[in-house]
Parts: structure tokens; C-alpha cells; sequence
């Protein structure tokens, strides 16, 4: 089942990089938490995806953001992307599909492959809990940037 907004946000770590753990968990309460599910690195619409929330970095810098993609990838292919596209926020692997399914944006089959993630979009407030959910079963379509961004606004602290 699909996490939904005023559900308590699973904590997790994974990893960015071979041999180099995140822990997201850890940031949940400090500042917003942006997650941005994504299928699979390197194809076009999750290329587009990445980029253009790179292209508008200082938005998500002014809003104090901590933004991590996430895909089912190895380590070293979110490495790699991340390092060619020029990210300047995390991509994480779920290679064993545990956060993707804590969040319940598994697809059952994608193209043949199983244990895809879906795009999916979370904002976590300071109360760690899911302030804006978004999960989408057409993997062409790419979230709403501006109403990720406007539930990241109203998930900033006040002091």
C-alpha cells in the first residue's frame, strides 16, 4: 500500500555510492525531505526527471531541501549517474527494493522486469510525517515540480 500524506515516514539508509551509506533517516525532523522515486537511471523521461530539478537547484536550495533520488539501480550505476549528469543532490540505490516497498512504489512488472520503482514524489515535514504524496503508474510522466516544491514550503520550520 502507497504511503499517504499524514502517514509517519519510514526511515531508511541507503547507499550512493559502492561502499558509502546515506542516512535519510537522520535528516527527517531537520529539514524538509524531498524523495523522488524514480524507475531506472539513464532512460530518457528519469534523465529528464533528474535534470531538471538540477537545472532549478537553487529553487530547492532556497527552500532548504534535502532532496535524494532514489532508484532501484546498483550503487555504482546511481554513482555514475549522478557524477554524469552533474546531480548536486544524492541518487540512491534500493537494489534490494526495501525502501520502494516500504513506500509502496513497487510496480509488480515494468517492461517485463520485475521490482521497478514507480515516479513517485514525497515531501516529509518536520514532524516526519508525509506532508504531499504523488505516485504515478506511467512511468512518462514526471512529477509537478512546482507543487513539490510549494508542500516543501509549507514543510519548512518556523524557528
Amino acid at each position: 500500500m502507497t504511503i499517504r500524506e499524514g502517514d509517519p515516514a519510514p526511515r531508511f539508509t541507503l547507499p550512493d555510492a559502492p561502499g558509502h551509506e546515506v542516512d535519510v533517516g537522520e535528516r527527517i525532523g531537520e529539514r524538509p525531505v524531498v524523495l523522488l522515486f524514480f524507475p531506472l537511471a539513464f532512460s530518457s523521461t528519469c534523465t529528464a526527471e533528474m535534470c531538471a530539478v538540477r537545472d532549478e537547484w537553487e529553487r530547492w536550495e532556497e527552500l532548504d531541501a534535502a532532496v535524494y533520488g532514489i532508484s532501484v539501480d546498483s550503487p555504482f550505476v546511481t554513482e555514475r549517474f549522478r557524477e554524469e549528469h552533474r546531480l548536486p543532490f544524492p541518487v540512491l540505490s534500493d537494489f534490494n527494493r526495501e525502501v520502494a516497498e516500504a513506500y509502496g512504489v513497487l510496480y509488480e512488472e515494468f517492461y517485463g522486469l520485475e521490482g521497478v520503482a514507480k515516479r513517485a514524489a514525497f515531501v516529509i515535514g518536520q514532524d516526519g510525517k508525509i506532508a504531499f504524496s504523488w505516485v504515478s503508474d506511467d512511468a512518462s510522466l514526471e512529477p509537478d515540480y512546482e507543487a513539490v516544491r510549494k508542500a516543501t514550503e509549507r514543510s519548512r520550520f518556523d524557528g
